[in-house]
């Protein structure tokens, strides 16, 4: 009904007697139908915050989650203090959240610029908006590619960053159907699942990132809540160092912080 009328509850609990038009009756009626069907709200609003911000978000993109926060305060961390400004990798970057979040957060360091990676064009229009909303198109390009697979590490546009971070699939292929429905049925099963053990994306990270991150550099990536022991597993300590595996507010590891070796 908020969004019907385009005011905010506070103004719906004071004015519960009044009347709304038929117009507005007949959406607010046609938005309880898809939201009892199972359809998300932020999918029926078109909205969704996310650190502090208001993002755009269609069934090209995944819904932005609270956990990846957690993401974004791993980052700030580590890009906050820096000699030089930072140059930053989101891969998979759907509604551009990361991407576009960083570059707000770190808005007073002159020169902080992204890359934004996305294979689906769908998701890369969303994201565009969603940077222009936020006043970072400027400070973005956005490269419609396969994980790295558009990317020529010999480009200094295109490479050498201080800091790449990837929310990545990681759901495991059999675990779909068990999924809420609200996820299984609307949100981009691109974006969620990644084979039989949900890794095989993640895999390729840890494979390519290297080559695209400055030595000293950190990649950032989530994963999913049973995956920590395996993860750390396939991180090549003759390349990576594990700096840390955070734990969200439910205790589970989710953000695991690597640094580039030489």
């Amino acid at each position: 009904m908020a969004h019907v009328l385009e005011r905010d509850r506070s103004f719906i609990l004071s004015h519960a007697k009044d009347t709304i038009g038929p117009e507005q009756l007949e959406q607010f009626h046609d938005y309880l139908e898809r939201r009892a069907q199972g359809e998300p709200l932020q999918y029926i609003t078109s909205h969704q915050e996310f650190f502090g911000l208001d993002f755009e978000v269609t069934r090209d993109v995944l819904i932005p989650r609270p956990e990846t926060e957690l993401l974004i305060e791993t980052a700030l961390k580590l890009a906050v203090g820096r000699e030089t400004a930072p140059f930053i990798c989101d891969v998979g970057t759907g509604s551009g959240c990361l991407a576009i979040t960083l570059l707000h957060e770190l808005r007073e360091i002159p020169g902080t610029r992204a890359v934004a990676i996305e294979i689906s064009p769908a998701a890369v229009a969303v994201a565009k908006r969603n940077a222009a909303r936020h006043s970072a198109i400027e400070q973005i390009d956005f490269v419609i590619s396969d994980c790295f697979a558009s990317l020529d590490p010999r480009n200094p546009r295109q490479s050498f960053f201080d800091l790449i971070v990837s929310n990545p699939p990681y759901v495991e292929e059999r675990a779909l159907a068990g999924l809420q429905r609200e996820v299984r049925d609307y949100e981009p099963r691109l974006a969620l699942a990644a084979g039989p053990d949900g890794l095989v994306i993640i895999r390729r990270l840890l494979l390519e990132a290297g080559d695209f991150l400055k030595t000293g550099g950190h990649f950032l990536f989530e994963i999913g809540f049973n995956q920590s022991t395996v993860v750390e597993q396939l991180i090549d300590r003759h390349k990576w160092k594990l700096l840390e595996i955070h734990k969200d507010l439910q205790g589970i590891p989710r953000t695991v912080a690597l640094e580039k070796l030489g």
